[in-house]
């Protein structure tokens, strides 16, 4: 059941430091920007972010889980694994009762949040040859 009005979540992610050039916040604020349901982003300071997000379409837990399986550290300090651990409970139930299908991601999830940017940005992973000739046997 998807609602006319969908609900948006604004939630904060704190990093742990000292962080690695191509792990700091601007770093994630790019990764998050083309994300799957992502509406805003934005930088607090040099280990915490603020996005907003559509819930029908994406959950805090995967995000986070996402930003985890591309290299960043998360903090992990007590009251920030509260305050994740109330956030991952109550988007469940939020979206347990909108009939959406739980979204824990086991691996891949960087993968599902994250392809528009990983289609868009130069990396030597592609293969020049037609799509014909990469099957042929």
């Amino acid at each position: 059941m998807v609602e006319a009005n969908p609900p948006i979540k604004t939630r904060e992610i704190r990093l742990r430091g000292p962080l690695a050039p191509e792990h700091d916040i601007d770093a994630a604020l790019a990764w998050l920007h083309n994300a799957r349901g992502v509406l805003h982003t934005e930088k607090l300071n040099d280990h915490t972010l603020r996005l907003s997000y559509n819930l029908q379409r994406v959950c805090l837990t995967a995000l986070e889980t996402a930003l985890s399986e591309v290299g960043f550290h998360l903090d992990n300090s007590l009251l920030i694994r509260l305050k994740r651990a109330l956030y991952h409970y109550t988007e469940e139930n939020e979206r347990s009762r909108m009939g959406l299908t739980h979204t824990i991601c086991a691996q891949g999830c960087a993968t599902k949040i994250f392809a528009h940017r990983y289609t868009q940005i130069e990396h030597g992973c592609r293969d020049p040859r037609p799509e014909h000739l990469r099957e042929y046997r």
